[in-house]
């Protein structure tokens, strides 16, 4: 019997007659999307991740996974796969079936038993056993069970989003008071946070919350979106004055913690609120002297639980989250949030520039375009554009910026990160010159957007907006690294120097966000300055690890001790960073360096020519590492790692009734035989046998046109007559110009080509009925692929 076979006849009713609901067991329960496989411009879904069964316990407790298996295998075949599943979705008893007993793997002690058919255990046994693991309390049982908000037409947490927030309950049941949760960039940590907060409130046990982030739009975003169901019982903190009468209270933490000694969270009592929740708490909550950490130890009472909720951790000598929060009760990262596909991959254009790769030096007493006598140095790409601008290069990257988009869609969302305000205006002027034609219809379509430009700032929400295109291509130096959720952002360009990994994950995080209904299942990357050389860095998606830096005394500082060095504390909303300080506002060259330097701080050429001599384009690969071989080798690897040499493929192309069923397989191996027509014109007149044949095995290969001429000249559609002769005449002919599986489905004699001849049923009795047609069609597709 076929797996089906098995579930419906023994597995299913097992289940019930342990007196669980069909409304309690999902099926066929796809808690992943499929990665994105991106090659060339081309995207498919690789294979979601799916259990046969998901049990659950009051509808929202995933608490049981039974994999099922036809009984040609063994009854604990579908374990291994049932645990890798039950670890992730954190559900603690895995099954697995045959149709003629139950294996149970009980992850609560690590033991395994058999069980008859007859013996699968109830809900209550199951709960019971788990509740006795534990040792919940009836008040904790019952603050689990606390069901999520929803409403019909509402989305449900994604597996992730459901772990996160059960861990986190499960972790403030047990009265943890400070948790962090790290989940990447577009994961829906907002969400996760209101169905956090909200099943705490309904169960009574947090009734005054404090949501804190660091930006108007933020906050904005999350009181019309996520927490708009608290709507009647929530305010916004605005003027630093603070209206008691709510429940969930929405502010940003530095007009709440106040400059020059004012502290308006003060006209609160340290025990009024029960729970705070810090958006994006890798910013300076996590320094002891920073405002945040002023206003959590305000309110930090026996009763008061602080959640800390970060994509990016921070963890140096000088800053830990890890320290205040503890370690993460759970962790979501990029790269799984890609393997999962809810996250968008990438592709990367590293684009290499004569001078930044060779260096540029001045001749001797050569002088900027000021007039300023140049340093005689070497400027190197740390330079350019701090200390060096030279107008060649700011001319050739908006160039390729250019280039990219008129080749790909000249209204995808762009971000161009800039080293500062100074080099972002330029940059913006740079683009303007070489888009004008766009620029001329509306000048919004190129803006630059930074911290000291008001005009810029009024226009973010527009960038953001799915439905606007316009702004749509903005330059920046600081203030897009984070917070903006820009979903549509298809390109982000990166001119400018990274060293902080911390940075470059919030940069890399504007693009994550999948779109697909507005054709966004994917991003690219334009890099000018070897900044995806992190990608290879283990912390960029790894582990947060404390760290403590040692003195040189070798005792290990007091992690109660004031902090020496605050840091780079985010300056208020509406600045940001400048990386000159003697030019907060940027420069232009036509400044001194300092009394009696006599020098300039920034030069500036503009008769230094500059060119791209290189450039690699790298995928982001299953194993999240980015590769570079090419299509072709690509394709060859990923086809042989499925069929071992050319007889297992021929063997199974030959037994397969419809070949889309292999070639839809080879795709969720990533394998994308359209891009390569789209890449290589020579390979556009093979169909998908051939090309398979012809670069994973090194056959020759023969064209459709071919192999349909082929069939025509052996005389095998020759022993039909009229109707039924004509009909293969034109269903080789379709071959020919579309490929095999275009034979495979009846839907096809539904085409205008076959109306001559009638119904499809009127065709099919000319092969003396359906059996005869899919015989005809069968022998022609076999007679298509002899050698």
């Amino acid at each position: 019997m076929t797996e089906e076979d098995i579930k419906n006849r023994y597995i299913t009713p097992a289940i019930q007659n342990a007196g669980w609901s069909i409304e309690q067991m999902l099926f066929e329960h796809s808690f992943t999307d499929g990665r994105v496989i991106v090659r060339g411009n081309i995207t498919t879904r690789g294979r979601r991740k799916r259990a046969d069964y998901l049990l659950m316990h009051k509808k929202h407790l995933p608490i049981a996974i039974v994999e099922a298996k036809d009984n040609k295998q063994g009854v604990g075949a579908g374990m291994q796969q049932g645990i890798s599943y039950a670890e992730l979705l954190d559900v603690p008893f895995v099954y697995s079936s045959n149709g003629d007993a139950f294996v149970e793997h009980d992850r609560t002690t690590g033991k395994e038993r058999a069980l008859q058919l007859d013996e699968f255990p109830t809900e209550d046994e199951l709960w019971t056993r788990y509740v006795n693991w534990k040792e919940l309390s009836d008040k904790q049982e019952k603050l689990i069970e606390e069901p999520y908000y929803f409403q019909l037409g509402d989305k449900t947490p994604r597996y992730y989003q459901r772990v996160a927030i059960n861990r986190t309950l499960d972790a403030v049941s047990q009265g943890q008071n400070r948790i962090m949760l790290v989940m990447a960039t577009g994961t829906g940590k907002t969400y996760t946070a209101f169905q956090i907060i909200y099943r705490l409130w309904k169960a009574g046990l947090k009734k005054r919350i404090l949501f804190l982030a660091d930006r108007n739009i933020l906050v904005d975003q999350t009181m019309t979106n996520d927490f708009k169901p608290f709507e009647k019982v929530m305010t916004k903190i605005e003027n630093r004055k603070l209206d008691s009468s709510y429940e969930v209270f929405l502010g940003l933490y530095h007009q709440l913690a106040g400059e020059d000694g004012e502290e308006p969270f003060r006209q609160f009592k340290p025990d009024f609120f029960d729970l705070i929740v810090i958006d994006e708490a890798h910013r300076g909550s996590a320094k002891e002297e920073s405002r945040w950490r002023r206003i959590l130890e305000y309110f930090d009472g026996p009763n008061t639980t602080h959640i800390g909720l970060t994509a990016t951790p921070k963890e140096t000598k000088d800053t830990s989250n890890i320290l205040y929060f503890g370690e993460p009760v759970y962790t979501y990262s990029l790269k799984q949030g890609i393997d999962d596909g809810f996250l968008a991959p990438y592709k990367v254009v590293r684009v290499g520039i004569d001078r930044d790769l060779e260096g540029y030096r001045p001749e001797k007493g050569k002088t900027d375009i000021y007039g300023n006598e140049i340093e005689d140095r070497d400027y190197n790409r740390k330079d350019f554009d701090k200390k060096m601008i030279i107008d060649g290069r700011t001319e050739i990257v908006a160039k390729r910026i250019t280039e990219f988009l008129k080749k790909t869609d000249r209204f995808a969302k762009t971000i161009v990160f800039c080293t500062n305000i100074d080099h972002a205006e330029r940059m913006r002027s740079a683009l303007v010159n070489l888009n004008s034609d766009l620029y001329q219809e509306n000048s919004k379509y190129i803006m630059r957007i930074t911290g000291d430009n008001e005009e810029g700032k009024a226009q973010l929400d527009n960038f953001i907006d799915r439905a606007l295109p316009y702004p749509t291509i903005v330059t920046t130096s600081k203030l897009l690294t984070t917070g903006v959720d820009a979903k549509t952002c298809k390109l982000i360009v990166l001119d400018t120097n990274i060293e902080s990994m911390t940075e470059f994950k919030q940069i890399i995080g504007r693009g994550t966000r999948l779109d697909p209904e507005y054709g966004k299942e994917y991003f690219t990357i334009l890099d000018f300055r070897n900044v995806s050389r992190l990608f290879a860095d283990p912390e960029f998606d790894g582990d947060p690890v404390q760290i403590i830096e040692v003195p040189s005394g070798g005792e290990i500082p007091n992690p109660n001790d004031p902090e020496p060095n605050p840091g780079d504390e985010l300056s208020p909303e509406g600045t940001e960073g400048n990386d000159n300080p003697d030019f907060p506002g940027g420069n232009d060259g036509r400044f001194g360096g300092g009394e009696g330097s006599g020098r300039a701080s920034v030069y500036r050429v503009n008769d230094v020519t500059v060119q791209i001599v290189s450039e690699r384009v790298q995928y982001y690969d299953k194993d999240g590492k980015l590769i570079t071989e090419n299509l072709i080798d690509y394709t060859k690897n990923n086809i042989r790692n499925e069929y071992a040499d050319l007889a297992t493929f021929l063997r199974s192309w030959k037994s397969a009734d419809k070949k889309v069923a292999i070639l839809e397989e080879l795709v969720e191996q990533g394998v994308l035989l359209d891009a390569l027509r789209d890449q290589y014109d020579h390979l556009k007149e093979l169909d998908d046998f051939d090309l398979i044949c012809h670069l994973a095995f090194d056959q020759p290969a023969l064209t459709k046109s071919e192999r349909a001429n082929n069939v025509k000249k052996r005389g095998y559609i020759y022993q039909y007559k009229d109707v039924a002769r004509e009909v293969l005449e034109i269903l080789l002919d379709k071959y020919a110009d579309e490929g095999i599986n275009e034979l495979d489905s009846t839907e096809i004699l539904e085409l205008q080509e076959f109306r001559k001849f009638g119904s499809p049923l009127k065709i099919v009795k000319a092969f003396g009925g359906k059996k005869g047609y899919n015989k005809a069609v069968k022998n022609l597709k076999e007679e298509i692929y002899i050698s």
